[in-house]
């Protein structure tokens, strides 16, 4: 496939067989059993690789797809308000918010504004931008917005769990806890020990869309699942 041509279509159920190994494409399904097809992106050792969705780069077929699914899964949490994550996680967290039926969505950001307070931001790490150094703000005016309500977090995947710990500093820092942390995916399942290193038991509250294991490397050069 061409670079162009991924995240741009979902396939009906069964189309493809999700335990064959394949050279350049996984495939994930969503819960209602289409299926979409995601490049893989080989780990620094080689041996190791990840599904990748960038949801920004998706058909507006395919981003709808998924923020419905994520939503139909957040409305459970009877949510008030979403929040975003940036970069990619604020077109997600936008879509998701218009399927919940809300007007509007928080997003948070790492562009500081003059009127931005520097103890209202947190370092910002991210699996696809290792050595950037970033912060993570919220804009105060938005404070209001999630004081006492019920808040969902939302990101684009969920890898490392790094952005997910930074936007869950800044929130709880500022006195808020969001009841639920949604993803279109949930790449492997390393994040779990990150958001639960200070206790807080975060990942109980995390949904995903899709989910995606690390890549094995076959001896005929392909990926598979790991056994």
């Amino acid at each position: 496939m061409l670079p162009h041509d991924f995240w741009q279509e979902l396939h009906a159920p069964g189309t493809f067989d999700p335990t064959e190994e394949r050279k350049d494409f996984h495939v994930a399904a969503l819960p209602d059993g289409r299926q979409l097809r995601l490049p893989i992106r080989v780990l620094a050792d080689g041996d190791r690789a990840l599904a990748s969705l960038i949801v920004n780069q998706a058909s507006f077929a395919v981003l709808e797809a998924l923020a419905e699914a994520l939503a139909t899964r957040l409305a459970a949490y009877d949510i008030d308000v979403v929040a975003g994550l940036p970069t990619l996680g604020l077109t997600l967290a936008a879509a998701v918010a218009r399927a919940l039926g809300h007007a509007r969505y928080v997003p948070l950001g790492t562009s500081r504004k003059f009127w931005y307070r520097e103890e209202l931001s947190v370092s910002l790490s991210s699996i696809t931008t290792p050595n950037q150094e970033k912060r993570l703000y919220i804009d105060p005016r938005m404070l209001p917005l999630l004081e006492g309500k019920r808040v969902a977090l939302v990101d684009d995947v969920i890898s490392s769990g790094a952005s997910i710990v930074s936007g869950l500093s800044l929130l709880t820092s500022c006195g808020i806890r969001p009841v639920v942390i949604g993803a279109a995916m949930l790449q492997s399942e390393r994040w779990r020990d990150s958001v639960d290193l200070e206790g807080g038991q975060w990942s109980e509250r995390i949904v995903g869309v899709l989910s995606t294991p690390i890549l094995e490397r076959s001896q005929n050069g392909g990926w598979r699942r790991p056994n």
